[in-house]
């Protein structure tokens, strides 16, 4: 195994385990609690969001992680992409696709809410409330299949190379 397949595996797992980890913490722990605590929350999401990295770190994680599985998927030779592990490779690599796509539309909806809230003095009016809203129940569906998407991406990549059909 050569030292540049080794150094790709590393950056494919430990981007995918941040990547995946972040992502799995934000939407069954952090948003929830943001939803719960009110105006508290809003104040350490918009400086979580604002003031820190963790969107380019996010982004940075799953666009190495993705990169790296690429050439490591291609790397192998063509009669290997329709094995069963192949297959199961590919699988994976499609719901990793459909998170990283996920993640981008989550990126951009944060940044939205981000500018509506910066535009809320006070209460807000009655327009700007439903513009929150839609763009909270947005954010919640993305959040869930980004999870969701991963979640299967995960499994189809740390079994694929059992599979035997």
């Amino acid at each position: 195994m050569s030292y540049l397949i080794i150094l790709l595996r590393l950056v494919h797992i430990l981007g995918g385990v941040l990547w995946v980890g972040t992502a799995f913490v934000m939407t069954f722990y952090v948003a929830p609690t943001v939803g719960a605590t009110g105006d508290a929350g809003q104040k350490f999401m918009q400086h979580f969001i604002g003031r820190t990295n963790i969107q380019k770190m996010m982004m940075a994680s799953a666009g190495s992680s993705l990169l790296a599985g690429i050439f490591l998927f291609m790397d192998k030779p063509p009669e290997w992409h329709t094995s069963s592990a192949g297959i199961g490779f590919g699988v994976g690599a499609l719901f990793a696709i459909i998170g990283f796509v996920m993640g981008i539309l989550i990126s951009r909806n944060t940044k939205a809410m981000a500018q509506l809230g910066g535009q809320i003095k006070g209460q807000p009016t009655p327009d700007q409330l439903a513009q929150l809203q839609t763009r909270q129940k947005r954010q919640a569906s993305f959040s869930t299949v980004n999870v969701i998407a991963l979640i299967i991406a995960v499994a189809f990549m740390a079994t694929a190379r059992y599979f035997t059909f």
